[in-house]
């Protein structure tokens, strides 16, 4: 619903006495590595990048993929969501959840529990949590290679060096014949020099912890909240425009801001969309976890968090139960 990227990586972010305008400098859209087989063979082999990222000279917002490729690229583990959180924050009492003890009273206001400080400081925990399922499954589970390993072998394979047992549905698809022909070779385009990093490909982390940061936003803060004022980037970036469609709510960008970054890696062609997509549900268990835990140690009368899963579902998290409403 709405444009493709999320209202909180184009809103001004509230820091404290100043705000940050959310135009970065990015790569020219059309670079890419890893194209040349010696190029690829030394990246597998470890060696340091010999070609280098080169950056437009002028700020912009994000506006494509490419620009979703190299947020993703430099961004800190939590700092999209701690973004948001510092947006919703701003917009008063009614963005809160409805469910927040302090959300209607005439003479308090939330602080370390249900305030600015307990949001914050769960954004980061869910975000650690996050990160260490995403590891324990690639490392101890699933140990699945990087994409641009696996195209490696295609090339290989299909230039007769070597035979791997690669299913022909993958040598043959739509995607290996159109690199071909872009590219001269079957090795896969990527949006960084260096290449994937070096742990494996399954969960994406990235995506874990836009699932995990994702469910605690959506816990504090009313889903159904518009977002006033809304914008949309123009196409080449340079500005913002008025969003003049329907309203967008603050759950819906919170779930297209997890989109947005867990896909941003798949776009950068450093994971499969099945890496980001179940990355994200394994995020959201961490997090409602951790929310499960948290809710039984507030002091105040307080029915518990209320909020949309990834899959559509309504649940309820009170005493540490855990149940669909």
């Amino acid at each position: 619903m709405g444009p493709y990227i999320s209202q909180f990586l184009w809103l001004e972010v509230p820091y404290g006495i100043k705000s940050i305008d959310q135009r970065y400098r990015f790569p020219g859209r059309n670079q890419h590595f890893l194209t040349e087989f010696a190029e690829w063979l030394a990246c597998q082999r470890g060696a340091e990048p010999v070609l280098t990222l080169q950056f437009d000279s002028s700020p912009r917002y994000m506006c494509s993929n490419r620009e979703l490729a190299e947020y993703v690229h430099q961004d800190f583990s939590f700092q999209t969501y701690l973004n948001a959180a510092l947006i919703m924050l701003r917009l008063g009492g009614e963005a809160l959840s409805p469910t927040n003890p302090y959300r209607d009273s005439r003479t308090q206001f939330g602080d370390i529990t249900f305030g600015n400080k307990n949001v914050l400081s769960m954004v980061a925990q869910a975000a650690l949590l996050g990160q260490k399922g995403a590891y324990y499954h690639k490392w101890l589970v699933h140990r699945r290679l990087r994409p641009e390993c696996l195209a490696g072998r295609i090339e290989v394979h299909l230039s007769g060096r070597k035979s791997y047992d690669i299913d022909s549905a993958v040598l043959n698809c739509d995607a290996v014949a159109r690199t071909k022909a872009a590219y001269g070779t079957h090795l896969l385009p990527v949006a960084f020099p260096e290449g994937c990093p070096t742990h494996p490909s399954y969960p994406a982390a990235h995506a874990a912890n836009a699932g995990a940061c994702a469910t605690i936003l959506k816990a504090f803060f009313n889903e159904d909240y518009p977002i006033p004022h809304p914008v949309e980037a123009t196409a080449d970036g340079s500005g913002l425009t008025p969003w003049k469609g329907q309203p967008l709510t603050l759950g819906n960008e919170v779930n297209k801001l997890a989109n947005n970054v867990a896909l941003g890696r798949n776009a950068a062609g450093v994971h499969f969309r099945s890496d980001s997509i179940n990355g994200l549900f394994v995020g959201e268990e961490q997090a409602l976890g951790l929310l499960c835990d948290y809710s039984r140690t507030y002091n105040e009368r307080f029915g518990g968090f209320v909020l949309s899963t990834f899959r559509g579902e309504k649940v309820k998290i009170c005493d540490a139960n855990l149940q669909t409403v």
